[in-house]
C-alpha cells in the first residue's frame, strides 16, 4: 500500500489547529441581517437611495404605540411621561429625531397670518388643561391624524427616527435603548405595540441567534449519535467531531475574512456544513468497517478505505460545491456569499477527508468493527424490492414516473416569487401582533416615497404648476387602496392658505399665485415642510405609508404608478419611486432571475463533472434525470402547498442538486466498476445495489433528519429550507432506488458481457 502523505500524528495535530485557529476568526464575525446587507450596491436603485438619504432623513423608523381608554392619554401622569420620554430619546446620539405631539409642526391661524408650533407640548398642554381639549387640538390636526394618534383618541405614538445605523446590532441596540426608556418613564402599562423597519429588522436577528444557538448543536448532537449507534468507536466519534468542527469553524471564517456579514442566511450554513460532513464520514466509516471485515488494520485498513472512497469522495464536495456556488449568480448579497462559502467549505471538506482523516486512522484505529445487521434488515429488503421493481419493469417505471411528473408539473406555474417579512414569522410573534396592531390603530408601517426632480431650476416647487404635479399625483395615490397616507410639500402650502385666511375653508387650496406661495415659505420658521423638499427647492419627496408588506403588493402598485407618471404631463419633471418599500420590492426580481440563473448553471456544471467522471454523454445524461425529477417535484409542492420562492426556499433547488447527485455517484461508481470487471449489466446493478444500497439510504436519513431539525426553526424561510430540501433528498433517494436501475438497464441492456470473472 501507498503510504500516506502525514503521520497520524502529524494529521490529528494539524486538524485541531485547523478546528482552532478557524474559532477564534468567529470573534470577528459581524451580524448584521439589516435590509441594507441584501440590496446589490451596484444597482441603480440602491445609488439613488444613498444619494437620496444625502439631502432627506431615514425612511426606517422605530415606532411605539401607546393606548389607554377613554381620556387617559389626554391626562397630565400621562402625557408628562410621553413628553419626557420624547425628550430622553432625542438626546441619545443614535437618534436623529424623535417624532411625537410635542415637535410635531402645527400651522395655526393667528391675526396677522399664521404661526407655526409645536403639535402639543407641556407648555400648550398646561394650557388647555380639559383632556378633551388637547384631544380636539391634536385630533383636528391635518398631519398628526392616523401618524400619531388614531382617530378616535384612544392611541398614540411615538416615532424615532435613527441617524444612520450600520448592522442589526446598534438597530437593536437602539431598541433596547428604546424600551429600557420606555419602563425608566412608567410607560410600560400603556405600551401596546413596537413596530417598524428596525423592530423587525431587530426580531430577525434575534431569530439567527437562537437558530444558530440551538441548530449547530443540535444537528451535531444528532449526526455524532448515529455515528455511535452505527459503529459503536469512540475513535469514530472523536474524529467526527473534530472534522465537522473543523469544516463548520472553516466555512464560517471565510465568510468572516471575505468581509461578508452573517446574516439570516447564513445562520443556514453552520448546520448545512454539519449535515453534508457526516454525510461523507458515515461513507468513510463504512469503506473502514468493510476494510476491518475484510481482516485489515491499522494502515492498511486505512489505505484501502481511502482507496474506496476517495475519488466519491472528492467528486461529491465537487458537484455538490458546484450546486452551492451556483448561488453566486443571485444578485441577493447574502444568498450569493452563502454559495460560494459554502462552496469553498465543501473543497475544505475533501481535503480533511482525502488527506487527513485516514491517516489518523492508520496510527490509532486497531481495534474490531461491528457488523450490526439487527434493525436495519428492513433498509435492505426496501432497496431490494425497489430496484427490482426498476430492473424488471423499466419501461413501466420509467412511463408512470413521467406520467406523474407531468400531472403535476403544471403546479409549478401556481408559484409565487414573494417576500413578506411578516410572514417570516408565526401570527403569534410580537412582532407580527405589533404590526398589525399599529396598522389597526394608525397607519402602516411600509414607506415608500415619490422623489420629483427638476434639477438646475432651483425654486422650481414654488411654481404652481409644478406643485399642481405633485397634488396631481398625490390624489390619485390617495385613491389606491395600498396608500394608508401621503404627504407632500403641497399639504403644508395648502395648510398655510388655510390658517392665512382665517381658516376659511374655501382657502384650502393650492394658491395661483407664486409670489404667494413664496411668501409663505418665507414666513415659514418649522422643521417638518424641510423634510418634504430641499432648500433649493428642486426636489421634492410625496411620502406614502402602506398598508401592505408583501414584494408583489408593492410592485403591483409601484407598476400602477409608473403607468400613472406615463400618462400626465409632467413637462421638465422628472419622478423617481424610491425608499425601502422600492428596495424591498425589487428583490422579488432579482430572487427570479438569481433562481434561473443559478439553477441552470449548477445543472450544467454538474453534467459536465458528471461527463469528467464517466466520459459517456450517455451516461452523463443517465445520472442527471434522477436528480433533476426531485427538484421539479419540490417545485410541485411548492405550488401544491402555496410555499412562496422567498430569500431562503430560493437556494432549495441548487443546494438539493448537488447534494443528492451525491448517491447517484456512490451508485454508478460501483455499477461501471462491475461492468469493467466484467459482469454482466444486471448482475452489475443487483451487486452494486447490494453494496451501497444500504449506505445511501443511511446517508439519505441522516440529511433528511438534520434537515428536518433544521425544519422545526420558528423562523419560517429557515423551515421551509429545512422541510423543502429533506422532501427533496427523500424523493432523489426513491429516483436513484427505483428510476435510476430503469435507465441504466435501458441503455446498457444490449452490451455483451466480457469474457472475465464475475466482480465479487
Amino acid at each position: 500500500m501507498k503510504p500516506f502523505l502525514l503521520s497520524g500524528r502529524t494529521a490529528l495535530i494539524i486538524l485541531i489547529l485547523v478546528a482552532l485557529l478557524a474559532n477564534t476568526a468567529l470573534v470577528l464575525i459581524r451580524l448584521d441581517n439589516a435590509p441594507e446587507a441584501y440590496f446589490p450596491t451596484s444597482s441603480p436603485t440602491v445609488q439613488f437611495e444613498n444619494q437620496l438619504r444625502e439631502t432627506f432623513p431615514l425612511d426606517q423608523v422605530l415606532v411605539a404605540l401607546f393606548e389607554g381608554e377613554g381620556d387617559t392619554l389626554w391626562q397630565d401622569a400621562f402625557l408628562a411621561r410621553y413628553f419626557a420620554l420624547g425628550e430622553a430619546l432625542a438626546r441619545d446620539p443614535m437618534v436623529d429625531r424623535v417624532l411625537s405631539l410635542a415637535n410635531q409642526d402645527h400651522i395655526r391661524s393667528t391675526e396677522d397670518g399664521f404661526a407655526i408650533e409645536p403639535l402639543l407640548d407641556q407648555a400648550q398642554a398646561d394650557q388647555l388643561d380639559n383632556p378633551r381639549e388637547r384631544r380636539a387640538r391634536v385630533l383636528g390636526d391635518r398631519f398628526a391624524g392616523g401618524m400619531l394618534a388614531s382617530e378616535d383618541g384612544q392611541a398614540l405614538a411615538l416615532v424615532v427616527r435613527p441617524r444612520a445605523l450600520n448592522n442589526s446590532l446598534e438597530r437593536l441596540e437602539l431598541e433596547n435603548t428604546l424600551r429600557a426608556a420606555i419602563s425608566a418613564h412608567q410607560l410600560d402599562d400603556h405600551l401596546t405595540a413596537v413596530a417598524g423597519q428596525i423592530a423587525l429588522d431587530v426580531a430577525q436577528l434575534r431569530a439567527m441567534i437562537h437558530d444558530t444557538l440551538v441548530l449547530v448543536p443540535a444537528t451535531l448532537g444528532f449526526g455524532l449519535l448515529i455515528i455511535w449507534l452505527m459503529f459503536r468507536r469512540w475513535l469514530a466519534v472523536a474524529v467526527s467531531a473534530l472534522v465537522i468542527a473543523a469544516v463548520v469553524n472553516v466555512s464560517v471564517a471565510l465568510l468572516i475574512l471575505a468581509g461578508k456579514p452573517y446574516t439570516l442566511i447564513s445562520a443556514i450554513l453552520p448546520p448545512l456544513m454539519s449535515a453534508l460532513t457526516v454525510a461523507a464520514l458515515i461513507h468513510w466509516l463504512n469503506a473502514v468497517a468493510l476494510a476491518a471485515r475484510q481482516g485489515l488494520s491499522g494502515p492498511e485498513r486505512a489505505a484501502r478505505a481511502a482507496h474506496q472512497v476517495g475519488k466519491p469522495i472528492l467528486f461529491v464536495a465537487l458537484t455538490t460545491g458546484v450546486g452551492l456556488l451556483s448561488l453566486s449568480f443571485s444578485s441577493i448579497q447574502p444568498i450569493a456569499a452563502f454559495g460560494q462559502v459554502a462552496a469553498a467549505g465543501m473543497l475544505a471538506q475533501a481535503a480533511i477527508m482525502i488527506w487527513l482523516v485516514p491517516p489518523i486512522f492508520a496510527r490509532w484505529d486497531r481495534g474490531a468493527w461491528s457488523h450490526r445487521r439487527r434493525g436495519v434488515s428492513w433498509i435492505d429488503q426496501s432497496v431490494r424490492a425497489l430496484r427490482r421493481q426498476g430492473m424488471r419493469r423499466p419501461l413501466w417505471v420509467l412511463g408512470l414516473s413521467a406520467v406523474l411528473l407531468g400531472i403535476g408539473l403544471p403546479q409549478i406555474a401556481r408559484i409565487q416569487t414573494e417576500t413578506d417579512l411578516l410572514r417570516f414569522f408565526p401570527p403569534a410573534h410580537p412582532i407580527t401582533q405589533s404590526t398589525e396592531r399599529i396598522g389597526e390603530r394608525l397607519v402602516g408601517v411600509t414607506a415608500l416615497e415619490l422623489v420629483f426632480q427638476a434639477k438646475g431650476q432651483r425654486d422650481a416647487f414654488k411654481q404652481p404648476e409644478a406643485l399642481r404635479s405633485i397634488q396631481r399625483t398625490q390624489q390619485w395615490l390617495e385613491a389606491q387602496p395600498e396608500v394608508d397616507r401621503a404627504l407632500s410639500l403641497v399639504d403644508f402650502i395648502e395648510e398655510m392658505h388655510l390658517s392665512f385666511h382665517g381658516g376659511d375653508p374655501a382657502y384650502r387650496a393650492l394658491p395661483d399665485s407664486q409670489n404667494l406661495i413664496t411668501q409663505y415659505l418665507l414666513v415659514y420658521d418649522g422643521t417638518d415642510l424641510y423634510e418634504l423638499v430641499n432648500r433649493e427647492f428642486d426636489q421634492s419627496r410625496l411620502v406614502l405609508n402602506l398598508n401592505v408588506r408583501g414584494a408583489r403588493a408593492i410592485n403591483d402598485l409601484i407598476a400602477r404608478i409608473d403607468n400613472q407618471l406615463a400618462d400626465q404631463n409632467l413637462g421638465d419633471l422628472r419622478v423617481r419611486v424610491a425608499g425601502f418599500g422600492r428596495l424591498f420590492a425589487d428583490q422579488e426580481q432579482l430572487l427570479i432571475q438569481g433562481q434561473v440563473r443559478g439553477l441552470a448553471a449548477a445543472v450544467l456544471l454538474i453534467a459536465l463533472l458528471m461527463l469528467i467522471l464517466w466520459r459517456s454523454p450517455v451516461q452523463m445524461l443517465v445520472s442527471m434525470i434522477p436528480n433533476l425529477a426531485p427538484i421539479a417535484l419540490i417545485f410541485i409542492i411548492m405550488g401544491l402547498l402555496g410555499v412562496w420562492l422567498d430569500m431562503a426556499t430560493a437556494m432549495i433547488a441548487s443546494v438539493t442538486v448537488g447534494i443528492a447527485v451525491d448517491d447517484t455517484i456512490h451508485l454508478m461508481h460501483n455499477y461501471r466498476h462491475r461492468l469493467a470487471a466484467g459482469s454482466a449489466p444486471v448482475w452489475a446493478l443487483a451487486r452494486a445495489y447490494q453494496q451501497t444500497g444500504r449506505a445511501i439510504v443511511v446517508t439519505t436519513l441522516i440529511l433528511g433528519g438534520q434537515f428536518l431539525l433544521i425544519g422545526t426553526s420558528a423562523f419560517n424561510p429557515t423551515a421551509a429550507f429545512g422541510l423543502l430540501t429533506a422532501v427533496g433528498l427523500v424523493a432523489a433517494l426513491f429516483f436513484d432506488l427505483l428510476v435510476l436501475p430503469a435507465l441504466l438497464l435501458l441503455t446498457t441492456r444490449r452490451r455483451k458481457p466480457r469474457p472475465q470473472r464475475q466482480a465479487e
